[in-house]
């Protein structure tokens, strides 16, 4: 029983941190119709703006939370207004490129700056075990598992109750009939970018924390595999993307404790080809009828 709820836990953990970053996926794909390819490495990205706030200002967890997820928004928001937003109106396959090229920009513009070799993050949280159920738990696996459901309230709350998410959910609908009702298509967007920026900074500290090493290239595989939980879900929908993250979290941390964990990362994508053979909507997804 003690081992079930210890890999409970862990499941827990690494889902939250799916389901933040896939939430950035899922936002930006509901607003423009766009897979940010992009958004793995401002994960990457706030990592290192924790990194950096930590070692330099000496600051403690909170702040250094807030601090890099406003960096990273900025970053989020400049990426939208330079890349995309020029390619607006242009052939969806110039977007995708574009969102590739930004991802190597990043990765490699990182490595020629701050180097390639993996750094240590700063201990920003003292360690303490309890025991839970049998099973030993640590502080930060509860800060981790909190400070990420916080979060999903907290955009859930700003997507279902304020004008910006509302408009949010009308851009999602029918980007015309924003225009008409006078609200800025392009405030919606920025906003979107600058929200889901600032959740794949928090995933980057909180990994950071739990596993603390980073480097340029640690975007890539978790990038994907959130993108894998926003498409388990249903692309596009927020309800989707924490679904798809907790499920994939659960799927990893399981198979792992009873297959070689090398299995891990084909588990994630053998998911994936399931969903877009048997679901391509995902399992909260919904086909989209359109009237010719």
């Amino acid at each position: 029983m003690s081992y079930f709820i210890q890999q409970l836990l862990n499941a827990l953990q690494l889902g939250s941190i799916y389901a933040l970053i896939a939430l950035g996926y899922t936002m930006v794909y509901g607003v423009l119709g766009l897979i940010n390819f992009a958004h793995g490495d401002i994960f990457m990205a706030g990592a290192f703006f924790g990194f950096f706030t930590a070692y330099l200002l000496k600051l403690p967890l909170i702040p250094t939370l807030i601090l890099s997820m406003l960096l990273a928004s900025a970053l989020g928001i400049m990426i939208e207004r330079i890349a995309y937003r020029p390619l607006r109106k242009a052939p969806r396959m110039s977007l995708i490129i574009t969102a590739l090229g930004i991802s190597l920009f990043l990765e490699n513009f990182t490595r020629a700056t701050l180097g390639g070799q993996p750094r240590s993050f700063p201990k920003l949280l003292e360690i303490q075990d309890f025991t839970f159920l049998g099973a030993s738990v640590t502080n930060l696996q509860v800060v981790i598992i909190l400070v990420s459901i916080f979060l999903m309230l907290v955009l859930r709350y700003i997507v279902q109750n304020t004008m910006i998410g509302k408009a949010m959910r009308a851009v999602s609908d029918n980007k015309e009939v924003l225009a008409l009702m006078g609200i800025s298509l392009d405030t919606v967007i920025m906003v979107t970018f600058g929200l889901g920026s600032a959740l794949a900074a928090t995933a980057g500290i909180l990994v950071g924390l739990a596993y603390p090493v980073i480097d340029p290239y640690m975007g890539i595989t978790v990038g994907w595999k959130a993108f894998i939980a926003a498409v388990l879900g249903g692309i596009g929908l927020i309800n989707g993307a924490l679904v798809g993250g907790f499920i994939l979290g659960f799927i990893e941390i399981f198979a792992a404790a009873l297959l070689p964990s090398t299995y891990r990362d084909g588990i994630a994508f053998t998911i994936l080809i399931i969903v877009l053979l048997l679901k391509p909507t995902g399992l909260l997804g919904r086909p989209v009828i359109k009237k010719v």
